[in-house]
């Protein structure tokens, strides 16, 4: 048998032991290049690992749940075709002739055994009853849940082989093991959590039809963060607006040539190249808090987030070294990662790093909004479309061209006062661009 190509895991950026969640391939599987072969989850973002060549699947080397890192073997794959013999069997592999386990199935079976053995009295009620003891598995093993999920799990003493998920694939949730924990009883009157009480359930079907359609993996991931940001930063937003008449008509020169090389250059590379003028001169907002919350860490680097729409759901891929790039360099890299955020094909290295974040919706609408803060970063410029106003210029109104711009920021580190300062000098950079080549 020729030897196999080994397929290990790529660079994860500063993520190690990140656990497997899912595994789309066996062994005689045949796969074509970029094919994806397992799932990866960190606390920030889902990573699928793409097959680097066509051929077929020879060994798995992982098993869900399994922690890797970068250089960790994935699987063997044979290059030169098919596999013109069975694979050699593993442990976790079945004789010829038996089909092979369903790993979600082999995952839930625990909870399956456990409420066959509840009494029909037990089954009926509306919360499942959960066995607790005094020491769970320290991995779960078997389980289909996430990291997080295990990591409570842990913490409140929770078996979760004893319970069936209501996620994809039977995968637990947070939301089951707090449901689990929380028991039968519903307070109506005291808080959950911390201290924020929970929306009562309501069963809308009462009213008319209803159709369930599960959150993408990304609004998900997305989701708990914006969650988080709102509740532990006290945020504020100072509204301002910058005349950009000649900036767009500057722009629309530049675009022109751009188009006939294959590219487009938008109003959020000059607001890209102009935050990071503010940043040089307010370093407050280049900051994050300690995580003892009693000291600024002051980044000497200027990675700035781009906020982008993708069909399933909001993504802040990073442009980074924007200090060190003009409008055109900028005006690609936006194409290209807005590009791949759409395809899905973004990986953890890209979303890690940002200073401060950029979040238009010029092309829609709107006249103003409230960004939520991307944490750790400390502010976030909104824009929305501008807008051509009348304009008193001493003598007489005349039309111009007008942004308008909405700064968020944690009010732990930043004053209005400060706010208002640098909000003023994004929109005085903006109203001049040769100021932003100085």
């Amino acid at each position: 048998m020729p030897a196999a190509t080994e397929v290990s895991v790529p660079d994860l950026g500063d993520f190690t032991d990140v656990p497997v969640i899912e595994i789309h391939v066996a062994a005689g599987d045949v796969v074509s290049e970029e094919d994806p072969l397992i799932t990866l989850e960190s606390d920030k973002a889902t990573m699928e690992i793409p097959s680097p060549a066509a051929g077929t699947v020879r060994e798995l080397r992982v098993e869900i749940g399994e922690r890797v890192q970068k250089g960790s073997l994935i699987l063997l794959l044979d290059t030169g075709g098919a596999l013109t013999q069975p694979p050699p069997l593993t442990d976790q592999q079945e004789p010829p002739g038996q089909e092979a386990p369903d790993p979600v199935a082999v995952a839930q079976e625990p909870a399956r055994r456990s409420a066959a053995a509840v009494p029909p009295s037990a089954t009926q009620t509306s919360t499942p009853v959960i066995a607790v003891e005094p020491g769970p598995p320290a991995d779960f093993e078997g389980v289909h849940a996430g990291p997080g999920v295990r990591r409570l799990a842990r913490e409140l003493g929770v078996d979760l082989a004893a319970m069936s998920g209501s996620g994809p694939k039977g995968r637990l949730t947070k939301d089951d093991l707090l449901a689990a924990v929380r028991g039968p009883v519903a307070t109506t009157t005291g808080a959950q959590g911390a201290g924020i009480p929970e929306i009562p359930a309501q069963d809308f079907s009462k009213f008319g039809p209803v159709e369930i359609r599960p959150l993408s993996r990304i609004q998900r991931l997305s989701g708990l963060q914006l969650h988080r940001s709102w509740l532990n930063i006290p945020h504020v937003t100072h509204n301002d607006e910058a005349d950009i008449t000649d900036l767009d008509a500057y722009r629309r020169e530049l675009d022109t040539v751009a188009r006939a090389e294959g590219y487009r250059v938008t109003l959020l590379a000059f607001l890209i190249k102009a935050s990071v003028s503010a940043l040089r001169e307010f370093p407050k907002f280049n900051s994050s808090l300690t995580p003892e919350k009693d000291a600024l860490i002051y980044k000497s680097y200027y990675h700035i987030g781009v906020a982008v729409d993708t069909p399933d759901g909001l993504v802040v891929p990073a442009i980074r070294d924007a200090d060190r790039k003009g409008i055109r360099e900028i005006s690609q890299e936006l194409g290209a990662v807005s590009a791949r955020a759409r395809d899905g094909k973004l990986g953890l290295a890209d979303l890690q790093g940002g200073c401060f974040t950029v979040s238009s919706l010029g092309g829609i609408g709107g006249t103003g909004f409230t960004p939520i803060i991307n944490a750790p970063e400390v502010a976030l410029l909104g824009v929305v479309r501008s807008r051509t106003a009348p304009v008193w210029d001493g003598t007489e109104f005349v039309p111009r061209l007008m942004l308008p711009l909405s700064l968020s920021y944690d009010h732990r580190v930043i004053d209005g006062a400060l706010a208002a300062r640098f909000a003023r000098y994004l929109c005085h950079l903006l109203e001049d661009v040769r100021r932003l080549v100085l």
